[in-house]
């Protein structure tokens, strides 16, 4: 009987508790040690070393596979499709095709498909989040005005 690499790999339920561990003490790491800026890894005999914004993104994506979550890893200056954009914000396509053509985004065009650079789309997203979370407190502000008890 073969056996493949898929036989061998973890199962989901191993992959998230070791994820989980693993995001927490890299997390200790990086709070115990905020002055260094490498650590030195060593790695099936071969040593490392590794600068501090890769173990950041490193844990970010440990913290993401713990929770169950599929990750891909994109340089900020990529474009991405308005399907890709959309999903990444939640919407439909058609209603991003309409923050487009109304300015709300920055695009390009390469021949007749719009493309939007990832950062862009990164800042959006980030200023609709800071928007939402704004419009809630707000909510909740005035729910406790009024005493309505939420």
């Amino acid at each position: 009987m073969n056996t493949t690499a898929r036989d061998t790999m973890p199962h989901d339920a191993e992959l998230t508790r070791l994820a989980r561990a693993s995001a927490t003490e890299l997390s200790q790491l990086l709070r115990a040690r905020p002055e260094s800026d490498r650590a030195h890894i060593k790695l099936d005999g071969a040593d490392l070393v590794l600068p501090r914004q890769a173990l950041v993104l490193l844990h970010d994506l440990l913290n993401e596979m713990a929770q169950g979550n599929a990750v891909t890893i994109l340089p900020t200056h990529a474009e991405v499709t308005t399907q890709e954009a959309a999903n990444m914000l939640n919407v439909s396509r058609p209603h991003l095709v309409k923050l487009l053509e109304e300015g709300a985004l920055p695009f390009s065009r390469v021949g007749t498909h719009r493309r939007i650079r990832l950062q862009d789309l990164l800042v959006y997203k980030r200023h609709q989040e800071e928007a939402t979370e704004a419009a809630l407190q707000e909510l909740a502000d005035q729910a406790q005005d009024l005493d309505i008890g939420y």
